[in-house]
């Protein structure tokens, strides 16, 4: 007496048939392969076979290459320069005004009022220029000056767009922070995978090519 066929309702997975064996009524597949017609589960419900992942080993979305180590340095020292030409030009005034009152006695040895008032102006133009370079413009663009004279871009690692002027405060603040506790914060790109440093680690963000 012969075993009849298995119909569908013997089959526990409508999908993949069992080895060697085909199911009721179709050609014969490889085994643990849909059948020839048949959608993948997955596509079944509208989902992609290889959803996209940024997990550990992923770069950012869209292509884009991390940046290196080396022209990351470059646009910060850039960047120094730009806020830091203010304060340094007037701390040269400033010093200048004592260096010739040095030779006087007191009360005429001390600095003038004018040149204490230069001093005051130059790191506010300083202040104001880094405010506008490192978080208005970088946080609303990517970019800061040394940046883009680098062809680099600063970007959310999650959605890849600019992570606008408030998180750019916290990561240069963090920045500073994580410096002036080990110097391997500025170093960590060289060996990272992700080419992060700590600060965009807690932040999530990454620097690349443009």
């Amino acid at each position: 007496m012969s075993t009849p066929p298995l119909g569908p309702q013997d089959n526990p997975d409508p999908y993949y048939g069992a080895p060697g064996q085909p199911q009721y009524g179709q050609q014969p597949g490889q085994p643990g392969q849909p059948q020839y017609g048949q959608p993948h589960p997955q596509q079944a419900y509208g989902q992609p076979q290889n959803p996209y992942s940024y997990g550990f080993g992923y770069g950012p979305p869209g292509g884009a290459e991390l940046a290196n180590w080396g022209p990351r340095v470059g646009a910060a020292l850039l960047d120094g320069l730009v806020s830091g030409v203010p304060v340094m030009f007037c701390y040269a005034i400033f010093l200048a005004n004592v260096l010739s009152r040095a030779d006087r006695s007191y009360p005429d040895d001390r600095p003038e009022a004018w040149a204490v008032v230069v001093l005051l102006l130059g790191g506010l133009a300083s202040l104001s220029l880094w405010i506008w370079n490192r978080v208005i413009r970088q946080g609303s663009t990517g970019q800061s000056v040394g940046k883009s004279a680098l062809h680099l871009k600063l970007v959310d690692a999650r959605t890849y767009q600019p992570i606008g002027p408030g998180k750019a405060l916290g990561r240069d603040l963090l920045r500073g922070i994580f410096d002036q506790a080990c110097f391997l914060n500025s170093l960590w790109p060289l060996w990272d995978d992700q080419k992060q440093t700590w600060h965009d680690k807690v932040l999530n963000t990454y620097v690349v090519k443009v």
